[in-house]
């Protein structure tokens, strides 16, 4: 098995190359940055793109079976109207450099793309339980993600099985929202949002980079949600952050107003809520490492 990955180096594209590499497939990806593309390794092969510029090496697709997309730029930075452009285009541009060039490139080895979405696609709710069905946000985040789903739907015009996975928040301890969440409890200024009763609907980075390769072994088709059964509110996430690290958590819950003087728009990311199903993927037969919030945390502080 050969795949190709957008958005190889962040955090759950180093994770997906990681378990590549154990199963024996062989990985080609796409990097902007030069530096880092090493030709001459048979199981790990980098390529030269600029979607921003539809630059893109079409040699990338040799002998591939399966791409899988993560491509785009990071939400969690302060949302300027030119950062917001950036959000959306990065995500856009990136589908189409890669749909124009495999259909320039003659390719008839690759039948599925894999690509990430995100669950921002549901309505913030302190009640609902979110399917794949719906409902979708109207709000910023949510016109990107549904935006972004229709340009991965495009693909399937190319006779390739197309598999969206809204992905929710990834743990893990280099990056994320759990890096920042750990340094700020040992220094004791950890704090909820608000009331911190929003929903998270959380993931292990390493079931997340699991789910994209069970769905390229099962040849899995459609949207999943790529989070895990137990979904927790936000004050006790914290609360088992700082259990974990053996730290008390002494400060209010910082209000929304002062949040929102800090981070401006980008606010939304941090009092959201989110309650999401992960059934639709069990049913199919994919199993979670790290199915409760505990077995997450102490896995990933562990190490």
């Amino acid at each position: 098995m050969r795949i190709l990955i957008t958005g190889a180096t962040g955090l759950i594209g180093s994770e997906l190359i990681r378990l590549s590499i154990e199963r024996g497939w062989e990985v080609n990806f796409l990097s902007r940055q030069r530096k880092r593309i090493e030709e001459g390794n048979s199981q790990i092969r980098g390529f030269y793109w600029n979607p921003a510029t539809s630059e893109i090496d079409i040699r990338c697709f040799e002998g591939v079976d399966a791409i899988v997309n993560l491509a785009g730029n990071n939400v969690a930075h302060r949302w300027t109207e030119r950062y917001k452009d950036a959000i959306l285009d990065s995500r856009i541009n990136s589908l189409r450099t890669l749909r124009h060039a495999l259909k320039r490139s003659g390719n008839t080895s690759i039948s599925h793309i894999i690509s990430a979405s995100a669950i921002g696609i549901y309505p913030s709710s302190l009640t609902k339980l979110y399917t794949e069905e719906g409902p979708f946000a109207q709000d910023f985040l949510g016109q990107v993600v549904q935006q972004w789903e229709r340009e991965v739907d495009t693909f399937a015009a190319m006779d390739l099985s197309v598999t969206k996975l809204r992905i929710g928040l990834v743990l893990a301890t280099e990056a994320g929202a759990l890096a920042p969440m750990i340094k700020s409890v040992k220094s004791l200024t950890a704090a909820p949002f608000g009331n911190g009763k929003q929903w998270q609907s959380w993931i292990h980075c390493e079931d997340v980079a699991n789910m994209f390769m069970f769905c390229i072994e099962k040849k899995c088709k459609g949207v999943f949600n790529a989070v895990a059964p137990n979904p927790i509110i936000q004050k006790k996430l914290l609360k088992e952050v700082a259990r974990s690290l053996r730290r008390p958590l002494i400060l209010p819950g910082a209000p929304k107003f002062l949040m929102k003087l800090i981070l401006g728009e980008m606010v939304t990311l941090l009092f959201s809520s989110q309650r999401v199903s992960s059934k639709k993927i069990e049913t199919l037969g994919f199993t979670f490492a790290h199915r409760t919030i505990n077995s997450a945390i102490e896995s990933l502080l562990s190490k």
